[in-house]
């Protein structure tokens, strides 16, 4: 492709993720599907600036407001030539010809655009502080109130992308021999300081040439998922519920440090992301798992089976603000419940969820948020309202994960404090009934 190409798929792809109410990330793979002829140079480069355009999105709405231009998503891509990759007025207008595969002529209002940004820089001082952060309004004050002085240094890791961590399935390989694969293909990789099955790669790979991927050798996942997996703590033998699966991420890691022995249940509300993450449990060679869809939290099928589990997981669905290094958009795009009604969803879940573990087993309650309302609010109000649920500090949990970061009794992990995904996790336990303690006694 020409750089005009380039260019002109970047906006198309922009416009459609502003029309489209999907994640980019799917919208942006739907999009080269349908375009096999792109190289896979081409789709790399297009789909890194396409990113690199989201994470400046309110400073680019900033300048349109602020010259009073409408919104549009090519508009704000002009805006970044000029300021980010500051590319000259003529530049601009040589890329944007009108010619065979390159964008539209530019229109008199987006040439007057570009010359009222003349001897501007991307930042302005009258920029807020939530602009300058890229951070949406329904955020900013739970942001605000968890980090406080080092708000907008969490801001500016959060606009950085993320790198590919990845899992071992110690079922199949070593980390070792993983590192020594992934270091064949030119991969910048290193293990991860906490997670004893983590990789984590610098560079962009293509990832159809890591066959270990393929195998199910290797899972992506970030190394604060991998971490939340590690604190269910689930032992072979035993009997364990993810009761939010999703397509099966901690299922797998979950059921890897069971030795493949035991039952784990994937539970979700979406059958269908249930159904697909079948093949990836087959591809890891693991068959101590069953997948049940819900019809929702308060299915019928959790009452029936209520104190039957050793260790249950609550991955509750949240906000997402934790990964927004990975999703850019997920900022501004509304795809599901907001906050308003995410909180009592989590706390219904969580509610629900409690009642299958048995007496001293444990429940362990996760989110990928950094707001506390999903998270330490959540768990407060949780235990107060359960008084035969204790909360067991993350500190204690050693025997685990040896290297598990210090921040004290609950997980609670940053993309700028510890290279990770923003996670949060909390894990309780049920007290054992007296009753049945006197009737073992006697027994």
């Amino acid at each position: 492709m020409t750089p005009a190409a380039r260019l002109a798929a970047v906006c198309e792809i922009l416009t459609i993720i502003d029309e489209t109410p999907r994640p980019a990330d799917s919208l942006v793979s739907g999009y080269f599907r349908a375009r096999r002829y792109i190289g896979s140079g081409d789709r790399g480069e297009v789909s890194k600036l396409t990113y690199d355009v989201l994470r400046h999105q309110a400073r680019l709405n900033w300048w349109l407001e602020y010259l009073g231009h409408p919104f549009s998503a090519r508009a704000r891509f002009l805006v970044y030539l000029k300021l980010h990759e500051k590319k000259t007025a003529s530049e601009i207008d040589r890329l944007c010809d009108g010619s065979k595969y390159a964008p539209s002529t530019l229109l008199q209002n987006e040439k007057k655009l570009i010359a009222d940004l003349k001897g501007h820089t991307l930042l302005h001082p009258s920029m807020p502080q939530a602009v300058l952060g890229e951070c949406p309004a329904w955020a900013e004050e739970g942001l605000t109130e968890r980090f406080g002085k080092t708000l907008m240094t969490e801001l500016e890791v959060l606009l950085r992308p993320a790198p590919l961590d990845l899992r071992v399935n110690p079922l199949k390989t070593t980390r070792e021999k993983a590192i020594a694969h992934l270091r064949h293909l030119d991969l910048d990789v290193e293990a991860t300081p906490y997670s004893p099955v983590g990789l984590r790669v610098h560079n962009r790979p293509a990832l159809g040439q890591i066959t270990m991927l393929k195998d199910g050798s290797l899972e992506i996942q970030d190394e604060g998922s991998q971490l939340v997996a590690l604190l269910v703590d689930a032992k072979a033998g035993e009997r364990v519920v993810d009761f939010c699966a999703g397509a099966g991420g901690k299922t797998l890691a979950i059921s890897v440090g069971m030795q493949n022995k035991g039952r784990i249940i994937a539970c979700d509300v979406l059958a269908s992301r249930l159904k697909r993450s079948g093949e990836r449990f087959r591809r890891a060679g693991l068959h101590n798992i069953e997948t049940h869809p819900l019809s929702s939290e308060r299915d019928p099928w959790v009452k029936r089976h209520k104190g039957a589990f050793d260790r249950v997981l609550v991955d509750a669905p949240c906000s997402g603000c934790g990964t927004w290094r990975r999703n850019p958009d997920a900022r501004w795009k509304s795809l599901g419940p907001g906050l308003e009604a995410l909180v009592p969803l989590q706390a219904s879940i969580l509610e629900s969820a409690a009642r299958l573990v048995k007496g001293g087993g444990r429940l362990v309650y996760a989110t990928c948020s950094l707001l506390p309302e999903e998270n330490e609010k959540q768990i407060e109000k949780f235990l107060d309202n359960h008084p035969d649920f204790t909360l067991v500090p993350v500190s204690e949990c050693g025997a685990v994960c040896p290297n598990l970061p210090d921040t004290g009794d609950y997980l609670s992990l940053t993309p700028a404090q510890h290279k990770t995904d923003g996670f949060f996790a909390a894990v309780m336990q049920r007290k054992v009934e007296e009753k049945k303690e006197e009737d073992a006694k006697e027994s």
